[in-house]
Parts: C-alpha cells; structure tokens; sequence
C-alpha cells in the first residue's frame, strides 16, 4: 500500500512539474485562412520518435515548472521541418521540459505549415502566428507570474527561421495589435536554423514550401534575415555543426557576423562534427549546456 501511495504521488509530482495546456490563438477566424478541413495529426517517426503535419489551426502548449519554481524568464519554442512537417516533441515539449527544470516557462509554436489550400497567402501564416503567440504570453504574463522584459524565443532549422524573422520583423505587423503590446523577443535562440533565402547559402526547401517554386527578389530579400539585423535586433545563441549538410552552417555565420556588426550581444558555437539536427552530436546536454550557461550570463537562469 505504502508504495503505490509512493508511485502515486511522484506521478502527481511529475504532472505538477510538467503541468500543460494547450491554446488555439485565435478565438475566431484565423486570419488569412480558408474555409477546410482541419487535418493535423501527429505520425510517428523513428528517426526524430514524432511528427506534426497539416497544422492549420495554430497553437500554444504551455509546459510549467514545478510550483514556486519560476524565475520569471519564459521561451517560446519553435519546432523545425522545414515549412512542411513541425518535430514537436524532440524540437518541442522535450525541450520544454527541460528548461521547466531549470525554472524557465515554456510554451510550444505549433505554428502553421503553408498550404495553399487553406491559405490565402501562406507565406505570412507562419509569421502571423508567431507575432499573436509573443502577444498572447506578453498579454498574459501576470497569470504565469513570467517578467515581461525575459520573454525569448528558441527555434529549431526552418522554426529559426521563424524565431529569426521575428528578430527583425517585429515592427512589420501581420495580425492586430490594438493596444500596442510589444512584440520583439528579449533574446533569440537559434539551432542550425535557416537563417537566408538566397541562393548562394539559403535552404531551398525551406523557401520552396513557404514562398513557392519561383519567388520574387523582393520576397527572397524580405525572407532573408540577415539582411535585416540591425542595432535593435535581439540578444541572440547561435549553435551548428559546420559539417551540416541540409542547412549550411553559413546561415548562422552570417546572422553572427551582422549582430558583431550592430554591436547586438551574440554567442555562438560552432561544432566540427554533427549533423543537422544533432540526431548523434553533439549530445543534447552538450549544446544545451552551452545555451544555459549564455542564459545565465544573460541573467535569465
């Protein structure tokens, strides 16, 4: 008896730590959407255990830390796959946890994949989503007890893309924002992300799937993030294996190169060895740590 009450209560300790909820963002219509079938489901998949695909209705799943430890600071998580599948739980609520661990509130994006069919024009659907996330958390920040100034956002290959464009588009409203709220991230961190869509070190798939076969210059530039940093642009953790051979480590070299640029605080860390998305390496707790510790110094943990 004593020890199923035992097992009974470090369940209840691991949902108290682990606690979630999940929040479609729009009450209503989402906005620049179609009518259709809403056909979001997740597959397995041995190589990153979860997929997401067909999300047309975004939204929020908080993860909390454990009761009375929150530092306040909060991280909006971005899973990767390219524009056209979201790895939601090794690029989401597995990391989500672990910074539950460490006090920090987490929420994960689950963010639409452009779709014609449900889209009118997808190639703002994601960004549109992201901006009514970050006003969603900043609108609620007293009901989670976070610090409005210690809001950031984590994205993962083409979610750095996403977590990249809200770096330095953030004054280039997608959706309503009637009371102001500020939309610009604290801090950025970026995991072999996508930062470019140009041809010489973009990911083309990335902007296939979200601008189409034939973009414009115009779209490519917009779409192109480290054309847009400036002195403005968030603190911001960079990490990639200069031997990734989907995403060119190029992107993250010259995101860095233009924050040193606009004097923006930035840390990055380059592996010689590893692939993208770090299936085999570096370990998780290998890079996580590094991100950790450019929290700290960034007085977040």
């Amino acid at each position: 008896m004593t020890k199923i009450l035992c097992t009974i209560f470090l369940l209840g300790c691991a949902f108290l730590s682990f606690s979630q909820e999940r929040i479609y963002l729009y009450e209503k219509e989402v906005p620049n959407s179609k009518p259709g079938e809403n056909l979001e489901e997740d597959l397995p998949n041995n190589q990153v255990d979860t997929i997401t695909k067909f999300v047309s209705k975004p939204s929020l799943t908080v993860y909390l830390p454990q009761k009375g430890k929150s530092n306040g600071t909060a991280v909006i998580i971005y899973p990767g796959g390219g524009y056209h599948v979201l790895l939601s739980k090794r690029e989401g609520s597995d990391v989500a946890k672990k910074f539950n661990e460490l006090g920090v509130t987490a929420f994960v994006l689950r963010y639409r994949l452009p779709d014609d069919r449900v889209m009118v024009d997808k190639s703002i659907s994601p960004l549109q989503d992201a901006q009514a996330a970050m006003l969603y958390v900043r609108t609620h920040t007293k009901q989670w007890n976070l610090n409005p100034e210690k809001i950031g956002i984590m994205g993962y290959s083409a979610g750095g893309h996403l977590a990249a464009m809200m770096g330095t588009h953030y004054e280039d409203l997608k959706i309503n924002n009637p009371n102001g709220i500020k939309l610009r991230p604290d801090f950025l961190i970026l995991v072999n992300p996508v930062v470019s869509f140009t041809d010489s070190i973009g990911h083309i798939g990335s902007r296939d799937n979200l601008l189409g076969k034939n973009p414009s210059v115009e779209k490519i530039r917009y779409f192109s993030n480290e054309l847009h940093v400036n002195s403005q642009t968030p603190a911001s953790f960079l990490v990639h294996a200069g031997s990734d051979e989907v995403v060119s480590v190029k992107n993250s070299l010259s995101f860095y190169n233009r924050l040193l640029d606009n004097q923006v605080r930035a840390e990055m860390h380059i592996y010689g060895f590893g692939e993208h998305g770090f299936l085999t390496a570096p370990t998780f707790d290998e890079w996580f740590g590094r991100c950790c510790y450019w929290m700290k110094s960034m007085s977040l943990l």
